[in-house]
């Protein structure tokens, strides 16, 4: 519930930049541009989003005949979620892995890579698809498209505001040095929030996979295991892709500096933390 109303104040913060951004330009019209040609965008990724980023990971889809542990697997968790069974994917990819796209419970599918098939145990593996599938129960790709879709307009309309210029509340010219600093500013502040939302829902997922699965103990391990083996094993397609990084159980990206702030998963010692508590019954 706390996670769920963070990311409710977070989707408040990031829709009140947008309008205060477009308060200071003072006109309507490059506010309404920006954002219907950001909403289009995003429309379009919302629509298309699981065929694109499934073909960016080379995925390949399994049933009962190709893949019949790991498919049985999925579908006794969709069944205990209350779920229609989503589309099974495996990627050949050593970076143990795991996320859920498409656009609603009815449109879903749930990606694995072989080197996370390789690395967990069954018991793990299935505390991981658990996660996926309280994404999709959710609706989280739906949350994180709309956080998308607002900053991209903040980032359109800052942009804006610099080159063509803003208004002040009178009507006069506003100070370039301002429309600059917007430029610079509001962006990175849109994508600050967006980051929130993205930890926010991974924790909401680790405990929605745990009651899924009834057993968080297995998906703690899980993802103390993925933490230590995927700093080691580059993922060419996320490092080609950031954008899909937030979907991934395990940020796949190699760190940086200002590393917790900008990143789109909470701490795992975190994440384990939470989980060990709930098995605990705490």
């Amino acid at each position: 519930m706390f996670n769920m109303m963070k990311t409710a104040i977070l989707m408040a913060a990031i829709t009140a930049l947008f309008m205060a951004i477009g308060g200071m330009m003072g006109g309507q019209t490059g506010m309404l541009l920006a954002l219907v040609v950001a909403i289009g965008m995003n429309f379009f990724s919302y629509w298309f989003s699981d065929k694109m980023v499934l073909k960016m990971y080379n995925a390949r889809e399994v049933d009962a005949t190709t893949a019949p542990r790991f498919y049985a697997m999925v579908k006794e968790l969709a069944d205990r979620a209350q779920l229609p069974m989503p589309k099974v994917y495996l990627i050949d990819e050593a970076a143990p892995n795991a996320f859920a796209t498409g656009r609603n419970p009815d449109n879903a599918a749930v990606a694995a890579t072989t080197g996370i098939m390789r690395l967990l145990s069954e018991r793990e593996l299935r505390g991981v698809m658990a996660h996926e599938l309280a994404h999709v129960k959710h609706r989280d790709i739906l949350i994180s498209t709309i956080s998308a879709t607002m900053a991209g307009a903040i980032s359109m309309l800052a942009n804006f505001a610099m080159f063509f210029g803003g208004r002040d509340s009178e009507g006069r010219p506003a100070n370039p040095i301002v429309g600059i600093a917007v430029a610079i500013l509001a962006p990175l502040a849109a994508s600050v929030i967006q980051m929130a939302i993205s930890r926010a829902r991974e924790f909401e997922a680790d405990r929605g996979g745990a009651e899924i699965s009834g057993d968080p103990q297995a998906l703690a391990s899980a993802l103390q295991k993925i933490d230590h083996y995927a700093k080691g094993i580059p993922m060419a397609a996320a490092e080609a892709h950031p954008e899909t990084a937030q979907m991934m159980i395990m940020n796949p990206l190699s760190g940086g500096g200002l590393r917790g702030l900008f990143s789109t998963h909470p701490a795992t010692e975190d994440r384990i933390a939470r989980l060990m508590a709930m098995a605990r019954g705490s």
